[in-house]
């Protein structure tokens, strides 16, 4: 027996409105939750097609065969990141006319297991071994209306397609848990000499992977209590009259302590490294997860919002080192200190279900700028008024004094009395200016002296 797909009827109404236009096929993803006993769909989204693909389906029909990987491989990276936690990318579906019914198969699995491999590159996080390894692909044929549900085990790429259920619910994201905390970082990433001919995004990510250690062996408390991981999470809840624990709107409290000290079972070395320059991050993120609520367990919750929390600060670095490339920041002379504003999160409703997708905004940036990118990433329809910036956009200073030390709204260390009111900051200090294209890392050989004594 295979999996089950509980889906958003809106998903179905979403794929029956896709008109093909006389183009062969459109694709998109498959965006929802995994759970053990089956998985849960709340949107899909086509993926956008590209200028030259437009203006040459005008003239013929292009191969089912021509499918872009590349660009379709893009496009789930870019929806990756406007998914909070819980939610991710279950797979891809395509829609043909019937007469292509029988080619359809081969490019579904060729473009899930692409689709796959180029998230996985950038997270800072590893599924478990118990978690689903599953990835679902859906072929609508548009003028029968038939669906052809199969999935694939990412784990095995010579793996052969499954059948799976596809089973409509109405308001199936109605009542989902969500889990919300405001996470403090001051992570320092160290650039070694031996490194530098890495790029300035691989070195901070190196940096990034050790702190990632931390997030995943921190404590969690959900609403100020340490819980078993294998409880249930509404435990304790009111229920219903019908014996039904009541979890609509319901939200959860989560904070986050890092352990700071090593158990003595393990021993500490020091490492003395020669580096041309380092990056430091500081700030306040705001992280929120989503999980149903079938009977959800703590640890299904506690890992929803560890991801989240990797994956806002990773894709945040990830979007400044964009920018900087797009902009093409000048090189500086003389010793001094670069800082930058990485981007800030905002929130926008899901109609009909308690979820929320992000996506994350310069200070220059327009609301009417993100509305466009949901419309292009997402394929929804949002209302301006309904975006919620989730932290409020600073000002950054820009030091060329070894001797200066930037700050946020406070002039020390302690976390912000008004965490709603911080900003994360990217610091890049080298010895010999700033990188001005971070695709060649021209980082200077050498100790700041000055910093050590620090």
């Amino acid at each position: 027996m295979g999996r089950t797909y509980i889906v958003e009827e809106t998903v179905g109404q979403y794929l029956s409105n896709i008109s093909l236009q006389g183009k062969a096929f459109v694709s998109g993803l498959l965006i929802g939750q995994c759970s053990s006993q089956k998985d849960y769909v709340i949107l899909a989204t086509r993926t956008p097609p590209k200028e030259e693909q437009d203006e040459s389906s005008k003239h013929s029909k292009a191969k089912l065969d021509n499918l872009d990987e590349e660009w379709a491989t893009e496009h789930a990276n870019q929806v990756s990141r406007m998914l909070p936690g819980g939610l991710l990318v279950l797979g891809v579906f395509i829609i043909t006319t019937l007469e292509m019914g029988n080619e359809f198969q081969s490019i579904l699995h060729r473009l899930v297991f692409a689709v796959e491999k180029s998230m996985n590159k950038k997270r800072l996080w590893n599924f478990t071994d118990e978690e689903v390894s599953e990835r679902v692909t859906l072929h609508f044929c548009s003028s029968t209306k038939k669906i052809f549900c199969r999935t694939y085990d990412i784990h095995n790429p010579k793996s052969s397609a499954k059948p799976a259920d596809w089973k409509y619910q109405n308001g199936l994201s109605a009542s989902w848990l969500s889990l919300e905390c405001t996470v403090y970082i001051n992570i320092h990433v160290p650039l070694p000499t031996t490194s530098v001919s890495y790029t300035l995004e691989k070195n901070t990510k190196n940096g990034l992977i050790h702190w990632a250690k931390q997030i995943e062996n921190s404590i969690y408390l959900i609403n100020g209590q340490v819980k078993d991981e294998d409880c249930d999470l509404l435990e304790g809840q009111k229920k219903s009259s019908r014996g039904n624990t009541q979890a609509a709107n319901h939200s959860f409290d989560v904070r986050v302590l890092t352990q700071l000290l090593l158990n003595s079972d393990h021993r500490s070395t020091a490492t003395v490294q020669i580096c041309s320059g380092s990056v430091n991050l500081k700030g306040a993120v705001k992280c929120r997860a989503y999980i149903h609520s079938n009977k959800p367990k703590v640890k299904d919750a506690v890992q929803a919002m560890k991801r989240d929390i990797l994956n806002t600060v990773a894709d945040r670095c990830e979007i400044l080192f964009e920018d900087l490339i797009l902009n093409e920041i000048p090189e500086k002379k003389d010793s001094e200190k670069e800082f930058h504003i990485l981007p800030h999160r905002v929130f926008v409703p899901i109609p009909g279900s308690t979820v929320m997708l992000c996506d994350y905004k310069f200070g220059d940036e327009s609301a009417e700028e993100i509305r466009d990118h949901f419309i292009e990433m997402l394929d929804q329809m949002i209302q301006i008024e309904d975006l919620e910036i989730a932290e409020e956009i600073n000002t950054a200073c820009v030091s060329s004094s070894m001797n200066t030390e930037a700050s946020l709204d406070n002039t020390d260390d302690e976390p912000p009395k008004q965490p709603i009111k911080t900003t994360i900051v990217l610091k890049i200090q080298q010895n010999i200016g700033v990188i001005a294209a971070f695709a060649v890392a021209a980082l200077a050989a050498g100790i700041s002296f000055h910093y050590f004594s620090d």
